[in-house]
């Protein structure tokens, strides 16, 4: 059984949603105060969206939020065998030197649900994300 997908809802994090939540803390003051404060404005400029998971039967409680971003992977920053494989991959006739990513800039639980496997959970939920053919940002194939 999963917590989230069994007793949350997904939402992104905006302004409207903060406002009707109770204050979100995970015991890390840096990200409640990212989470509370700086969210939203990350988004307007494009730098990461913020996401949350809402209780559904509280939805004023916020058990777990995250911020992913678009990013990169240098070809020569992974190990040797990794980056063979990757170069067998693509098109010889242009090798990349990056290659896409996902770069998952916060990641908070609420520290009433702390302990729980919420946060790996979480991480499994962003995985789903972007292999799934509704991926905006990853091409199909992936």
């Amino acid at each position: 059984m999963a917590f989230l997908s069994d007793n949350c809802t997904f939402h992104e994090l905006t302004d409207d949603v903060l406002a009707v939540s109770e204050p979100f803390t995970c015991g890390n003051d840096d990200l409640d105060d990212f989470f509370a404060h700086d969210a939203t404005r990350y988004a307007h400029f494009l730098m990461g969206k913020t996401y949350c998971f809402r209780l559904n039967s509280n939805p004023s409680k916020i058990v777990c939020a995250l911020t992913i971003s678009n990013d990169s992977i240098r070809i020569y920053d992974l190990p040797r065998s990794r980056r063979d494989y990757m170069k067998s991959l693509t098109h010889h006739e242009k090798p990349l030197r990056r290659y896409p990513g996902v770069l998952i800039g916060r990641l908070g639980v609420n520290r009433d649900f702390a302990g729980q496997g919420i946060g790996s959970e979480a991480l499994q939920f962003i995985k789903g994300l972007f292999f799934s053919s509704s991926n905006k940002t990853l091409p199909r194939c992936m």
